[in-house]
């Protein structure tokens, strides 16, 4: 797919994460993507030493240009006469006092698919706040999905909203393009970056709605034990996902244990999943990461960011990449 969209210029006007990142991915896809960064650069470049730019700006080509200036403002122009897609993370209101905006720049090239993506949109009492991933994960319901044994909400240590909004955005923008190539119409798209994450809320809506469940599909949210995180002997964890019967089954026999059968709905803290438990503390973590490659029980390792690199999945899906990439 890396030719997929060979010839196509899009312009990326953004900062930090979620714009960077939907840029690069249509890069990824060969699009040329050029970078508009102010003189002094993408405010990311100085976060924790620029690996937050580095990470999400890769084969992109970047310029430099004073958007402010009327020197900037017209060659900005010169390079949206060529371009067939223009994204922006400004706030509501800034490209257009810098006569940037979608309404300003279709005079100058009428099939230009624009996109801004922001916190809470171009419109509305929210509009024009600040704000972060850690906002859009609370406002939209996602954070409250995410809480220790004592309720309290976990502090996510990854950009779910930012990457989420990235990957929605490069969606939208590869949509708007398609059309735009058929019919020779531009667009414009407005993404919140708050709406996107809670679009992955839709079962707990309909579950609330059924008065079922607050925490979404009961099964899979923790409370029995063929479906949730067991602590290894070296205190590490790894995964049980045996949500069919065939897959708990299977794991029964593995443990040895066929009075087990019984027990996959069984609550967790009761004394049955006690049992299961102290079975995954008998094993340290490198002897549960070795048997989830050989019981087909939906087991896998709670692996670290950089551990994924070894593993055989990633080891072979990157192989055949790179292989790719050659040919």
């Amino acid at each position: 797919m890396k030719d997929a969209l060979k010839g196509v210029r899009i312009l990326d006007v953004t900062y930090y994460v979620p714009g960077p990142y939907a840029g690069m991915r249509l890069a990824e896809l060969g699009a040329e993507v050029i970078k508009v960064e102010p003189p002094a650069g993408d405010p990311a470049r100085y976060m924790s030493g620029g690996h937050v730019h580095r990470a999400n700006n890769r084969g992109k080509k970047i310029v430099h240009i004073d958007l402010k200036s009327p020197e900037g403002r017209l060659e900005m122009l010169e390079l949206v006469k060529s371009a067939d897609a223009l994204i922006e993370t400004f706030r509501p209101g800034v490209m257009k006092k810098l006569g940037l905006d979608y309404d300003s720049l279709k005079q100058v090239k009428p099939d230009l698919v624009y996109c801004s993506l922001s916190g809470y949109g171009q419109r509305g009492e929210m509009a024009g706040l600040g704000s972060h991933d850690l906002n859009y994960m609370a406002l939209s319901g996602a954070l409250d999905q995410l809480r220790d044994a004592s309720g309290k909400p976990v502090h996510p240590t990854n950009t779910f909203a930012d990457f989420t909004g990235g990957l929605l955005a490069s969606e939208q923008l590869i949509a708007a393009l398609l059309k735009k190539f058929r019919t020779g119409k531009g667009q414009y798209l407005d993404i919140a970056l708050v709406e996107v994450m809670a679009e992955f809320l839709g079962n707990h809506d309909v579950y609330h709605a059924a008065g079922v469940s607050e925490r979404g599909i009961p099964e899979i949210g923790g409370t029995r034990i063929s479906y949730a995180i067991y602590e290894t002997k070296d205190g590490r964890h790894i995964t049980l996902g045996a949500l069919e019967e065939k897959f708990w089954q299977k794991f029964c026999e593995f443990a040895g244990q066929p009075e087990w059968l019984e027990w996959g709905e069984k609550p967790v803290g009761s004394p049955e999943h006690q049992q299961v438990a102290d079975f995954f503390k008998s094993k340290d973590w490198q002897e549960w990461y070795q048997i989830s490659l050989q019981v087909d029980a939906c087991l896998a390792p709670v692996l670290k960011a950089h551990e994924r690199h070894e593993h055989p999945f990633f080891i072979e899906k990157n192989r055949a990449k790179k292989e790719s990439d050659v040919t």
